[in-house]
């Protein structure tokens, strides 16, 4: 193994389904960095409001979060990234949102490679947040989430249960994603 190679993990999913917590959890655990879900920084800052052309700029702060994160990560002994949300993630919200996607967003979901992703089921109570729009059909964005990872050949894992049970699923497959030749 190149001992620069940073394993990268993206954990999605829909809202609400555990995503920021896991993906603390995980960095805490491996003691090691991660990258924040530049959207929501934006929008807690601006406001709950956007439109497409903000859509593409979030996307585009998720790429340079991204880079800053694996420069991070290649400097650390782990050499493991956690980030919470991808560009699958932008993918899905702009067809839900806007009805199409940009071009941009769809190569990005396409060419982003990361070395596993993590779908966080929604079996967990919903928790309301400001920013948080889609309390009722958080199952069929699931089915939304794994059908674009299958169609993309993501490996991807499912997560259910609990905080505890999912940090020890996702370590259980980080080691083997790190143990790969």
């Amino acid at each position: 193994m190149d001992a620069t190679a940073v394993h990268t993990f993206a954990i999605v999913g829909p809202e609400s389904s555990g995503k920021s917590t896991l993906t603390k959890a995980l960095a805490q655990h491996y003691a090691t960095v991660w990258v924040k879900e530049f959207a929501r920084e934006a929008l807690e800052r601006g406001g709950p409001r956007y439109s497409e052309p903000d859509l593409l700029r979030f996307a585009a702060g998720q790429q340079d979060a991204l880079n800053v994160g694996l420069r991070a990560a290649q400097e650390h002994r782990t050499k493991l990234l956690f980030c919470d949300t991808d560009f699958i993630t932008f993918r899905i919200w702009s067809m839900e949102v806007f009805g199409h996607c940009h071009p941009v967003i769809e190569q990005l979901a396409e060419q982003v490679a990361f070395d596993h992703w993590f779908l966080c089921k929604p079996d967990m109570p919903w928790e309301p947040d400001p920013l948080r729009a889609n309390p009722f059909d958080r199952d069929r964005l699931f089915t939304l989430y794994e059908a674009m990872l299958t169609e993309l050949g993501k490996p991807y894992t499912i997560l259910v249960g609990d905080r505890d049970q999912r940090l020890r699923t996702a370590a259980a497959m980080v080691e083997r994603v790190r143990h790969l030749p």
